[in-house]
């Protein structure tokens, strides 16, 4: 007969052996793969495998897996498990940011609209008592309706109206308003990056999207798109953490940034952010000795056929508001695998 060695499945697949998530640690690691080792043989010999004895000690692996996962005297999840529910939330996000893209192109108009409605449901974050931030709060009726969200309505109706249909597919509940509103901004702005190498392929749209894929900014979004499972908030944030930015002195929005953990450079890339015209804050900024030579960097990078600096600089700074505060759980939007059924199975 053939026995069965054990061994890890991520070794199996060649991946990393710590495939878990960060919110995973409840089990210990199942491990498995069929090592064929016939008894009788010599060492130096041949081995000589028989059809059963594979499929017997193959087999009996993955049935004994499929038991000792749901037995509750383990402790722990396969591997296995872990990435069938990364793919499960890597596909539902990629729906959703189709959804989103195809709202967003119907809309166009609203893109300045959802990009300050991402940056001002983030900047409610205190710093000191750890409260606020993106926890999609600015959909509560008592926050949209203050002063420094005016104008800011359409926008949330256009997702309201986009998160029903989300919903309607979602396997594994719910999309939350917090995670809505920040994939909403990575998916304006890409329009925004999309739009300039158009415009720099002279209007052609199949030369201004090859043009993206081959300089854009697409391969920069990894970690943000990690950030994916935040929680709705209840209650309305404290009023007066947010500035009026069309209004506001630069010092206020240099104020404000610093009170979250950014800064002037911050300040100067999020422009696009603070209304629907840009070239009108940053002619505000550029007065401003420490906002002054990041004004003229980005306004450089724009310029340029790849707009690194821009782009990267943006992505990694909603990157960072889009998570101020948050407790990510990263098994939001997983649902139960489907099970062998040992009645049914034929050997």
């Amino acid at each position: 007969m053939a026995g069965a060695t054990f061994l890890s499945a991520p070794a199996l697949l060649g991946l990393p052996s710590s495939s878990s998530s960060p919110a995973r640690g409840r089990h210990a690691q199942i491990q498995v793969c069929c090592r064929a080792t016939p008894e009788g043989s010599e060492a130096g010999q041949p081995l000589r495998f028989h059809r059963r004895d594979l499929i017997g000690g193959c087999f009996g692996a993955a049935v004994g897996l499929e038991i000792i996962e749901g037995s509750t005297r383990f402790t722990g999840e396969a591997a296995a498990a872990d990435l069938i529910e990364r793919r499960q939330r890597s596909e539902f996000q990629s729906s959703i940011k189709g959804t989103l893209t195809a709202a967003i192109e119907a809309k166009p108009e609203l893109v300045s609209s959802l990009l300050t409605l991402a940056l001002n449901d983030a900047m409610t974050y205190d710093k000191a008592t750890k409260s606020g931030g993106p926890n999609g709060s600015i959909r509560l009726s008592a926050e949209i309706s203050r002063p420094e969200n005016s104008g800011l309505s359409a926008a949330l109706d256009l997702l309201v109206e986009t998160k029903k249909e989300i919903d309607s597919y979602s396997k594994g509940g719910p999309i939350s308003f917090a995670d809505l509103i920040q994939i909403a901004a990575q998916q304006a702005l890409k329009k925004t990056f999309l739009d300039e190498a158009i415009a720099k392929a002279g209007g052609n749209i199949d030369k201004g999207r090859t043009l993206y894929s081959a300089y854009g900014s697409s391969g920069q979004w990894g970690f943000f798109d990690k950030i994916f499972g935040r929680d709705d908030a209840q209650e309305p944030d404290p009023e007066g953490r947010v500035p009026e930015w069309g209004s506001a002195s630069v010092q206020e929005m240099k104020d404000k940034f610093i009170a979250v953990g950014l800064g002037p450079r911050q300040v100067a890339v999020m422009s696009a952010f603070f209304g629907p015209d840009q070239a009108a804050t940053e002619a505000k900024l550029i007065v401003d000795p420490d906002c002054r030579p990041w004004v003229e960097k980005y306004q450089r990078s724009r310029e340029t056929v790849s707009r690194t600096d821009y782009e990267v600089d943006l992505i990694t700074t909603l990157t960072k508001l889009s998570y101020l505060g948050q407790k990510i759980n990263y098994e939001a939007y997983t649902y139960p695998k489907q099970k062998i059924n040992l009645g049914n199975l034929k050997l």
